[in-house]
C-alpha cells in the first residue's frame, strides 16, 4: 500500500522551484498531501500547486496576503516549510550591504514574518477548529553554518544562526499551543546554491575529504528528514530541535 500519511493534509513549501524544496514538496504530494509550492516563479507540472511569490520585493502586508489566499483556497494549514534562501558570497571585509540586506531579508526576516502569520492563525482560529490532538508543524530548513561561520559567506552564516535561534524562541512560546518547530541543518547539497563550490576542484575535495560518507547529497535526501519532523504522532514530542543531515560533517 502506497504510505499516504500526509492525506488531505495542507502543506506550504518555500522556495519549491528546485533543488531542495522541489524535492520536498514532490515527496509531500507522493504522500498525499495538498502542497502549495511557493516561490518566485515555480512549476506547476511538478504534482503540486505552485504559488508565485516573491519574498525578495514582499512587505510583511504582501506575507500576510498570501497566507490569507492560501487559507481562503484550503481553509487551513497542517505545515509550513520555510526553505526559501539565497547565498552571496564575498569576504567579510567587502562585504556589499546590497547583498547583506537582500540574504537577512529572504533568509532570516520572510520565514520568521510567514511563521508569525501562520502561527497566528493557528493560535486565534486554527487550534479551536481542528481535532484535539492536531498539531500545526513548522519545519525550518537551517545550515550548518547555523552552528559553524564558513568562509567568504558571512550574510549566509549570520541568517542561519538566525534561523536557529528563531526554531527555539518560537518553540518555546508555541509549543503550549500544540505547534511544534524544528529544523533541518542540511550538510553540502548538490543544488545551484553550491555550484561555485562543486565547480572548484580545491574546495570541492576539501570538502569531500572532510565528510564521513564522503560524498555531496541529494536533494532528495533532506525531504525524509523534513517530513519526520513534520508528522503526527512521529514527531509530536520534538520541539526547537534541529536536525543535522550532514554525512557526519558536524561529527567530525
Amino acid at each position: 500500500m502506497p504510505n499516504v500519511r500526509f492525506k488531505d493534509k495542507v502543506v506550504i513549501v518555500t522556495g519549491a522551484s528546485r533543488g531542495i524544496g522541489e524535492s520536498i514538496a514532490v515527496a509531500f504530494a507522493g504522500e498525499g498531501a495538498e502542497v502549495i509550492g511557493v516561490a518566485r516563479s515555480v512549476n506547476s507540472d511538478k504534482g503540486f500547486e505552485a504559488m508565485p511569490f516573491d519574498f525578495g520585493a514582499a512587505s510583511v502586508a504582501d506575507i500576510n496576503g498570501l497566507v490569507k489566499k492560501i487559507l481562503d483556497r484550503h481553509g487551513r494549514i497542517d505545515v509550513l516549510v520555510n526553505n526559501a534562501g539565497i547565498i552571496r558570497r564575498a569576504p567579510a571585509a567587502t562585504h556589499p550591504e546590497q547583498d547583506w540586506d537582500d540574504v537577512l531579508k529572504i533568509n532570516l526576516k520572510a520565514p520568521f514574518y510567514l511563521t508569525q502569520s501562520v502561527g497566528r492563525w493557528w493560535i486565534e482560529t486554527g487550534m479551536k477548529q481542528a481535532a484535539p490532538d492536531a498539531r500545526l508543524k513548522i519545519v525550518n530548513i537551517a545550515s550548518m553554518l547555523s552552528f559553524q561561520g564558513g568562509i567568504n559567506v558571512i550574510s549566509y552564516a549570520a541568517s542561519k544562526h538566525g534561523i536557529a535561534g528563531i526554531t527555539k524562541a518560537l518553540a518555546n512560546e508555541w509549543a503550549a499551543h500544540r505547534i511544534n518547530v524544528n529544523a533541518i541543518a542540511p550538510g553540502y547539497i548538490a543544488t545551484e546554491n553550491t555550484k561555485p563550490l562543486r565547480e572548484d576542484p580545491v574546495r570541492n575535495k576539501a570538502i569531500k575529504d572532510r565528510i564521513p560518507q564522503g560524498d555531496w547529497a541529494d536533494p532528495g535526501q533532506i525531504a525524509g528528514g523534513v517530513m519526520y519532523l513534520a508528522s503526527s504522532p512521529d514527531s509530536d514530542y520534538c520541539n526547537g530541535a534541529i536536525l543535522n543531515i550532514d554525512g557526519g560533517w558536524l561529527a567530525r
